[in-house]
C-alpha cells in the first residue's frame, strides 16, 4: 500500500513533466555533484546493497518452506529444523544489515543533498547579488525566491532521490525477474501480462491528479500573492484606506473552498488509484498462488517456490512501475536544474575589470563627460520566467540622456532641478554606477566609474534617496550595515549629528529596536534621519541627495535639512531637489530637461537669466505664496500670513 501512493505521487508529479532540457545539463550537474563523488559512489553502493537483500529475503523465505515440507517425512525433522533455524537466521541478519544499511543510505543522502542545496543557493545568491538594479526592478521576488527554494531543492533531488531510485529499481527488477524465470518461467510470464493492467491506470489517473494539483498550485500562489501583498505595511494601509474587505475576504474564501473542492476530489481520485492497483497486486497474487500451487501439486516445482514467487511479486511490479514512470521523474528533476542554471546563465552587466583601479586619497571630483544613456531592454537584464510573461519585451530603451555634460569639484555642490522624469534621478544613478553609461564617461577624480573596483566606489559614494530603506531589523543592525565594525559609541554619535539621538534614547530598546518592515514602525522624518545617520558611518566622499526631502512635512523637513547639513559638510554632493528654497547656497545649479543640460549657473545668475530656472522658481514660489494666503484665512488671524509665508520661504 505505501509503495502504490510513492507511485501515485510520482506519476502526478511527473505528468508535467518538460519533454526536454538544454544540452550539456548534465555535464554541468557534474560540475556540482564532482566533490562529493566519494560520498556519492558509496551511496550508490550501499543503495545497490540494499536491492540485493531485498531480493534474497524471498529466496531464502520460499526454501524455509521447503525445509519444513521435508521435515514432514520420517527421519527428516532434525536435519530440517536445523535447516529452518540457520535460514531464519539469515533472513533476521539480513533484515539487520538492511536496517543498518538503509540508516547509512539516509546519512549519505542527507549529508550530499544538505550539502549541494547549500551550493546551489549560494551560487544562485551571489550571482544575483552581482545583477544591475534594471534587473530587480523587472523580476518578481517571489519567482526568484522560488529559485533559491523549491528549484534548488528539486535539483538536489536529481542526486540524491531519482539517482537512487533508478538503480535501486533497475537492480531488483533484473534481479527478481532472473530468479522468477529460473524457478517458474510460466508463472513469471503470467505476472507480466497482467503488467499493463497495473501500469495504465496510474499514467491515467496521474493526468488527473497532476491537472488538479496544478490548479491548486495556481490557487495557492494567488492567495500567497493576495496575503503578501495585503499584509503588509503599506499595503494592509492601502486597504484600510481605500479597500473592500468584504470583497477582499469574499475573494479569498472562494479560492480557499476551491482548493478544498479539489483537496477532496485529489483524495477519491488517489484512493481510487491505490484500491485499483491493490486489487489488481491481488489477483495477481491469486494466479501466483493458483498456477504456483497447481504446480507444486504436480510436482513441476517446489511447494517453497510459490512462497519465493509470491513475495517477488512486489519486489518486480514496483519496480516495473517506477522504471515506466522514471523518465518524469528523471526529467522533472533536471529541469530544476535547468531553472537553477537559467539564473547563473544570465550574464550581470556591469561587472569589474580585473585590473580595477582604487580611489587615491583627498576630495573626490565627479565628472560627466558627454553621457548618452538608454535604460537596457528586458532582453538585457532579466528572463521570461522570472517575470511570469511569455515572452520578453525585445524593444530597445529610448535615449534618456542626450550628450550630459557637467563637472563637480572636490567639496562642492552641484544641484539638479528640473520637471519630472528630465533625466535628474539617472543621472545620479551613474555615479555609483548602477548604471553604465552607453556612450561618454562618468568620471571620480578624472578616474572613469568603469576602471574603479566595486569597493573603491562603494566606500566614495553614498546615497540617500527620497524613500531610504530600511531592513526589517534594530536600530543597530541596520546602522553597521554600513560600517559593521562600528562601535555604540560611533552609531550614538552619527545618531547625534543626524538629530535622532533624543529619540533613540527615549525607546525602551535603545538601539535594539526593531523598525519593522521597511522602517514602517518610525515616521518618514525619522526613518529618513536614520538612513542619513547610516550615510555617515559610511564617511562618504561623495553624497548623492535624491529628493531626500520629498514627502516630508514641515517640521520633519527642518530636523532632516539640519541632518543634511552634517553629511554635507566637507563632501562632494550632487543634490536633487524639488523645493528651489533648499538649494539656493549651491555652488553651481544645473537644469535638466529631456534629458539635456538646457542652463548652468549659481541661484542668482539663474535668475538674471530669466531662463527656464527662473520660470521654475516664479511658478514654485507664487504656490507657495497662495498656499500661504489660504492658511491665513483658514487661520482667521491678519497676522498668520506672514507667519506662513515665512514657514513656506524656509522649508
Amino acid at each position: 500500500m505505501d509503495n502504490s501512493w510513492r507511485l501515485m505521487r510520482g506519476v502526478a508529479r511527473g505528468a508535467d513533466a518538460p519533454r526536454k532540457v538544454a544540452k550539456g545539463t548534465v555535464r554541468r550537474i557534474w560540475t556540482f555533484a564532482r566533490p562529493y563523488r566519494r560520498g556519492l559512489l558509496a551511496f550508490l553502493l550501499f543503495t545497490t546493497a540494499s536491492a540485493v537483500i531485498g531480493v534474497l529475503t524471498p529466496v531464502l523465505a520460499g526454501r524455509v518452506v521447503n525445509a519444513i515440507v521435508a521435515g514432514g517425512h520420517a527421519g527428516a525433522a532434525a536435519v530440517a529444523a536445523a535447516t529452518v533455524i540457520g535460514l531464519a537466521t539469515g533472513i533476521a541478519a539480513l533484515a539487520v544489515l538492511d536496517a543498518a544499511i538503509g540508516l547509512v543510505t539516509r546519512w549519505y543522502s542527507a549529508r550530499i543533498g544538505e550539502s549541494l542545496i547549500v551550493d546551489l543557493r549560494r551560487a544562485v545568491f551571489e550571482h544575483v547579488q552581482t545583477m544591475p538594479i534594471a534587473f530587480f526592478t523587472r523580476t518578481r521576488t517571489g519567482a526568484l525566491v522560488s529559485r533559491l527554494n523549491n528549484d534548488v531543492i528539486g535539483a538536489q533531488s536529481a542526486i540524491t532521490s531519482t539517482l537512487a531510485s533508478l538503480l535501486g529499481n533497475v537492480i531488483q527488477l533484473a534481479l527478481a525477474l532472473g530468479v522468477m524465470i529460473g524457478l517458474a518461467w510460466q508463472v513469471t510470464i503470467l505476472a507480466l501480462v497482467l503488467l499493463p493492467i497495473f501500469v495504465l491506470p496510474a499514467r491515467r489517473m496521474g493526468r488527473t491528479i497532476a491537472d488538479l494539483r496544478r490548479e491548486s498550485a495556481n490557487l495557492n500562489a494567488a492567495m500567497s500573492t493576495q496575503m503578501t501583498e495585503r499584509f503588509s505595511a503599506p499595503g494592509a494601509t492601502l486597504v484600510k484606506l481605500f479597500g473592500r474587505p468584504e470583497d477582499e475576504a469574499g475573494e479569498f474564501g472562494e479560492r480557499a473552498e476551491r482548493v478544498r473542492d479539489i483537496g477532496i476530489r485529489t483524495a477519491m481520485v488517489s484512493r481510487v488509484f491505490v484500491t485499483a492497483l491493490s486489487l489488481v497486486s491481488a489477483l495477481a497474487q491469486a494466479l501466483v498462488y493458483g498456477l504456483g500451487g497447481y504446480l507444486a501439486v504436480t510436482g513441476r516445482i517446489a511447494p517453497g517456490t510459490v512462497v519465493t514467487l509470491a513475495l517477488l511479486l512486489t519486489r518486480l511490479y514496483t519496480p516495473m512501475t517506477a522504471l515506466a514512470n522514471a523518465r518524469v521523474d528523471v526529467m522533472t528533476a533536471l529541469v530544476s536544474f535547468e531553472r537553477v542554471f537559467e539564473v547563473l546563465d544570465l550574464r550581470p552587466m556591469i561587472t569589474e575589470r580585473p585590473d580595477a583601479r582604487e580611489l587615491p586619497d583627498g576630495p573626490v571630483t565627479v565628472r560627466l563627460r558627454d553621457v548618452r544613456f538608454a535604460y537596457p531592454s528586458a532582453e538585457r537584464v532579466s528572463l521570461a520566467s522570472l517575470e511570469e510573461v511569455a515572452v520578453l519585451d525585445g524593444r530597445s530603451g529610448e535615449e534618456v540622456l542626450h550628450g550630459v555634460d557637467l563637472e563637480v569639484g572636490g567639496g562642492q555642490l552641484l544641484a539638479l532641478v528640473g520637471s519630472s522624469g528630465a533625466g535628474k534621478s539617472t543621472i545620479a544613478s551613474l555615479v555609483p554606477r548602477l548604471y553604465d553609461v552607453d556612450a561618454g564617461a562618468v568620471e571620480l577624480s578624472g578616474i572613469d566609474v568603469r576602471d574603479l573596483s566595486f569597493a573603491a566606489i562603494r566606500g566614495a559614494v553614498g546615497v540617500v534617496t527620497q524613500d531610504g530603506h530600511l531592513f526589517h531589523d534594530t536600530i543597530r543592525a541596520n546602522l553597521r550595515y554600513a560600517a559593521p565594525e562600528a562601535a555604540d559609541e560611533e552609531l550614538h554619535a552619527a545618531l547625534e549629528r543626524a538629530r535622532l539621538a533624543g529619540l533613540i534614547a527615549a525607546l525602551p530598546d535603545g538601539l535594539d529596536t526593531v523598525v519593522g518592515e521597511r522602517g514602517y514602525r518610525l515616521s518618514g522624518g525619522e526613518r529618513q534621519r536614520l538612513t542619513i545617520a547610516r550615510l555617515l558611518l559610511a564617511k562618504p566622499r561623495v553624497v548623492i541627495l535624491d529628493e531626500a526631502t520629498a514627502h516630508l512635512d514641515s517640521e520633519s523637513e527642518v530636523a532632516v535639512q539640519a541632518a543634511l547639513t552634517e553629511a554635507l559638510d566637507g563632501r562632494t554632493a550632487i543634490v536633487i531637489a524639488h523645493r528651489l528654497s533648499t538649494i539656493r547656497a549651491a555652488d553651481q545649479i544645473a537644469v535638466i530637461e529631456q534629458g539635456r543640460v538646457v542652463e548652468r549657473g549659481t541661484h542668482a545668475e539663474l535668475l538674471a537669466a530669466a531662463g527656464r530656472y527662473a520660470t521654475l522658481h516664479h511658478t514654485q514660489f507664487t504656490a507657495q505664496d497662495a498656499d500661504a494666503d489660504a492658511d491665513a484665512v483658514a487661520c482667521g488671524i491678519e497676522g498668520c500670513t506672514v507667519r506662513h509665508r515665512e514657514n513656506h520661504l524656509v522649508g
